[in-house]
C-alpha cells in the first residue's frame, strides 16, 4: 500500500496516476474530502491536524506522500503545517512507514546564488520560516535514525489542469482570458519552473526507490533557465501570436496588498523575482539519466491544447 497525504490537488492527483501506471494499484487517498483518483484507489478522508485520524490513515502502509496544502496564509501555516507534519511523522513511526515529504524553496535565501540541496535554509518571512521549520523536522528525523524518509524539493510551478501559480495565474490565465501578461518586478531575470506532472513523476520515482531515501532531492526542472521575457517568446510561437506582456513593479503588488489579502500574503515572495533563480538539479538528473524532463516549449503547448479543448 501506498498513501497520498493531500491527493486533491495537482501534484497528489498526478503522483496517484504514475504510482498506477508504474508501480502499483494498491494507492490510499488521503484528504478532507477524499476521492478516487484512479478507479482502483481506495479513499479515506480525514483531517490530518487529528492524531488518531493521522495514524489510521497511514496505517498499513508501506509509502506514504506528504503532498498535502493549506490555503496561502501565514497564520494558518503556522497553526497547521508543523501540527499535521508532526502527526504524520509520528504515524509513519509507528506503522513503519517510510515517508516522502513533498517539499517547495521558500526556506531559501531570495538572492541569485544557485540553489543546491546543500544552500544554507534563509527564509525571507513567515511561510518561509514555516517551511524551514518543516524541512528541520523531516532533516531531524533522517539523521536521528527513526524514520526512513526522503525530501523532494521543487521550484515555482507552472502546469496543467488545477496547478496554481503565480506564473500560471499572470501568464497563462491571462493568456486564456486575452488580456495582457503580467510579469512580477523583471522580464530579465533566469527563473526555474517546474512543470506540475514531472514533479509528480519524480517524486513517485524517488519513492520507489530504494537508495533515494536518507537526502534531499531538487526534482528536475528544464535546464535552460528562461528569463520571462524568453518564456513569453516560446509561448508566442506556440500560441501563433505575438504576446504582449509587461513588468509589475514592486511598488504596485504593495499597494495592490492593502486592498487584497491574498496579495499581502504573496509579498515575501517576490523578493526572488528580483535576481535570476537557478534551481540545480544535477544531482537527480545524475542519479536517475533516463528521465524525461519535459521541455517549456511541450509544457507550454500541452497548455495550449487543454485550454482550447475547454472552450469547445
Amino acid at each position: 500500500m501506498q498513501t497520498i497525504l493531500g491527493a486533491n490537488g495537482q501534484i497528489g492527483e498526478e503522483l496517484a496516476r504514475e504510482l498506477k501506471r508504474n508501480f502499483t494499484s494498491d494507492i490510499r487517498i488521503v484528504s478532507r474530502d477524499a476521492k478516487k483518483v484512479n478507479d482502483t484507489d481506495e479513499v479515506f478522508s480525514a483531517d490530518l491536524s487529528v492524531r488518531e485520524k493521522a495514524i489510521e490513515a497511514v496505517r498499513g502502509s508501506e509509502i506514504a506522500y506528504f503532498t498535502l496544502g493549506l490555503p496561502i496564509s501565514s497564520g494558518l501555516w503556522e497553526k497547521q503545517f508543523p501540527l499535521i507534519l508532526r502527526n504524520v511523522i509520528d504515524a509513519c513511526k509507528m506503522n513503519g512507514t517510510k515517508l516522502v515529504f513533498f517539499d517547495n524553496t521558500y526556506m531559501y535565501p531570495q538572492d541569485d546564488r544557485v540553489l543546491t540541496e546543500n544552500t544554507v535554509f534563509a527564509p525571507v518571512g513567515r511561510k518561509g520560516k514555516v517551511r524551514r521549520k518543516m524541512a528541520e523536522m523531516v532533516l531531524g528525523e533522517i539523521e536521528s535514525g527513526q524514520l526512513e524518509a526522503v525530501i523532494c524539493r521543487a521550484p515555482e510551478f507552472y502546469g496543467p489542469g488545477k496547478t496554481q501559480s503565480i506564473t500560471n495565474t499572470l501568464v497563462f490565465n491571462n493568456i486564456k482570458e486575452g488580456k495582457k501578461l503580467k510579469v512580477p518586478l523583471s522580464t530579465h531575470k533566469k527563473r526555474s519552473l517546474i512543470w506540475t506532472p514531472d514533479a509528480s513523476r519524480a517524486t513517485a520515482l524517488i519513492g520507489n526507490t530504494p537508495d533515494a531515501f536518507g537526502q534531499t532531492w531538487h526534482l528536475p526542472v528544464d535546464k535552460s533557465h528562461p528569463t520571462y521575457q524568453e518564456f513569453i517568446s516560446i509561448a508566442s510561437g506556440i500560441y501563433g501570436k505575438d504576446l504582449k506582456y509587461s513588468a509589475v513593479p514592486e511598488f504596485v503588488f504593495k499597494i495592490g496588498a492593502l486592498f487584497n489579502k491574498k496579495v499581502k500574503e504573496l509579498l515575501e515572495l517576490f523578493p526572488r523575482y528580483k535576481h535570476d533563480n537557478i534551481f540545480d538539479d544535477s544531482k537527480f538528473r545524475n542519479r536517475f539519466p533516463d528521465f524525461e524532463v519535459t521541455t517549456y516549449k511541450q509544457g507550454i503547448s500541452r497548455i495550449k491544447n487543454e485550454q482550447f479543448s475547454d472552450e469547445k
